[in-house]
């Protein structure tokens, strides 16, 4: 392994990318940085505001004056925070002004870590395309929203899958077919389609991948 590791994982919502990220982060003494939870912090902020993410002004001041202590915020992880944060994440403005943040992170990783790990939608391709390994967690649309209505269940929220679905189809979209910085996988990424896969099995085809890119 190399003295300074980046790893970016990218992938849409509920694919698994977020609990591999944090596995790997642990494994090899890496920096952790969910960048979703920055475009979510920007979306609740706005909803908590009464402002609307579909608002590029208002969205953007909200990046520019983002409070770091929303990324603990339980509200964080809710459907309606999700939905925001795709919006907000569509507008080149917000995207700018948080693209500093996360190359500082990636550059310089917080308490002496060894390096990073950043999962998210576009770190592969923008946000550190010189990534040492590039991975692509994905699953089909249907398995994505079972896992995302057990989690919410599980948490005591009353949810129909028809309607996870539903928002989850249109997230994809929007996430894929944006102007800026669209979810797509980076060339030099290793697609790890997890539908059949479980967060073991997923572990050890990455840890095979980064082994043999560094």
């Amino acid at each position: 392994m190399r003295d300074r590791l980046v790893i970016a994982i990218d992938g849409p919502a509920a694919a698994g990318k977020g609990t591999l990220a944090r596995r790997l982060a642990e494994a090899l003494g890496l920096a952790y940085l969910d960048t979703g939870g920055l475009y979510r912090a920007v979306g609740l902020s706005l909803l908590r505001e009464g402002g609307s993410p579909d608002d590029p002004q208002a969205a953007e001041a909200a990046a520019k004056r983002l409070d770091p202590a929303l990324l603990n915020d339980p509200e964080l992880r809710g459907e309606a925070t999700g939905n925001a944060a795709s919006k907000v994440a569509a507008i080149p403005a917000v995207r700018a002004a948080l693209l500093d943040f996360q190359r500082n992170f990636a550059s310089n990783p917080p308490e002496g870590a060894k390096g990073a790990v950043l999962d998210g939608r576009d770190i592969g391709t923008v946000v550190c395309p010189d990534a040492d390994a590039k991975l692509f967690v994905t699953a089909s649309l249907e398995a994505r929203a079972k896992r995302r209505v057990k989690e919410l269940r599980e948490k005591g929220i009353d949810i129909i899958e028809e309607t996870v679905l539903q928002e989850m189809r249109d997230r994809d979209i929007r996430d894929s077919q944006r102007a800026v910085a669209p979810l797509v996988p980076a060339k030099d990424a290793l697609v790890l389609d997890t539908t059949e896969l479980d967060a073991d099995a997923a572990f050890r085809a990455a840890l095979r991948f980064i082994e043999t890119r560094n």
